[in-house]
């Protein structure tokens, strides 16, 4: 009959057999395995090392790249704007790269009439009859509502009236009456606006970044279509924006059978190479009166613009 001291000593025999077998597998594989796992362990640390100097060394020429943009700028740009007047139109997801546009615009000897910040709101589908109102009663003795579009949409509406106000035409718009019409839209937060701002621009330099992601992104990619065209409508317009994203405004443009033939686009102005070649393509624009993509997305056809003399 078995009895339950039979069970201690079975139980401890084979507890004693795992434990030699243990201490004897690891005296005899220890220093194989140990040496091939201090091995793999090596190697992988020396990857890794090289793969941060590989990421360093990127990092490095990505900032060189940066500055020689910035330093052979003056020798490409050379004043070839001086006299010309520039509105900057900045897009909401655009503010980061606005500085460094505007920057290479003055080395070309752009005069910046000022620079218009869109907010997130006016490209908002729910404010559509909101802005169509305030455009109906922004209207000024030298910016008349006769130049505006006959719809119910309120972002083409008012960003006709904003074009009007701020764009050369034939019929000057006062200073005051410039004033009447942003302060309609900054007062309520559709816009920002530089202080020192004036009428008269002769071309737009739009500034854009990545597209809204949210549930109404696809609305709000079309307003800033909407507004972009409006701006072009009767004067010279380059944008100067990103080529990633669904919907972003550089290839809507792009895709647009009309407005790829009146509009200029440079997809990488994140970068001070696109920045500078949104410059040039300023000058392209309005000097030579040509139009043109341009950068890394579908849809260029070079990087940038040929030089001009």
């Amino acid at each position: 009959m078995i009895n339950f001291r039979y069970h201690v000593v079975s139980l401890t025999a084979v507890f004693l057999a795992l434990a030699i077998g243990l201490v004897v597998g690891t005296a005899a594989l220890n220093g194989p395995v140990v040496d091939t796992l201090k091995d793999r362990v090596d190697a992988l640390s020396k990857d890794n090392s090289n793969y941060r100097d590989q990421a360093n060394q990127y990092r490095d020429e990505l900032s060189r790249t940066q500055e020689f943009a910035t330093q052979i700028s003056p020798g490409l740009l050379n004043g070839k704007l001086t006299g010309r007047k520039i509105l900057v139109v900045v897009m909401p997801t655009g503010q980061d790269y606005a500085e460094g546009t505007i920057a290479m615009l003055k080395v070309a000897g752009a005069t910046i009439t000022g620079t218009v910040t869109v907010q997130d709101k006016f490209l908002d589908p729910a404010n559509g009859f909101e802005l169509l109102d305030l455009a109906n009663k922004a209207t000024q003795p030298t910016v008349q509502a006769e130049g505006l579009p006959v719809n119910s949409d309120g972002v083409e509406t008012s960003s006709a009236l904003l074009a009007l106000a701020l764009l050369q035409k034939a019929q000057p718009v006062t200073a005051g009456d410039l004033t009447a019409v942003l302060t309609a839209y900054t007062e309520p937060g559709y816009i920002n606006v530089s202080d020192k701002i004036v009428p008269g621009a002769e071309a737009t330099v739009v500034v854009s970044g990545l597209p809204p992601v949210d549930r109404d992104a696809a609305k709000k990619n079309q307003n800033a279509v909407t507004l972009a065209a409006q701006f072009a409508e009767n004067r010279p317009l380059v944008v100067g924006g990103q080529g990633i994203g669904d919907g972003n405004l550089v290839a809507e443009i792009r895709g647009d059978p009309k407005l790829v033939q009146s509009i200029s686009t440079v997809d990488y102005v994140s970068t001070d190479q696109g920045q500078l070649a949104t410059a040039m393509t300023v000058i392209e624009r309005l000097v030579a009166g040509k139009v043109g993509q341009y950068g890394l997305s579908a849809g260029a056809t070079s990087q940038v613009p040929k030089a001009a003399g």
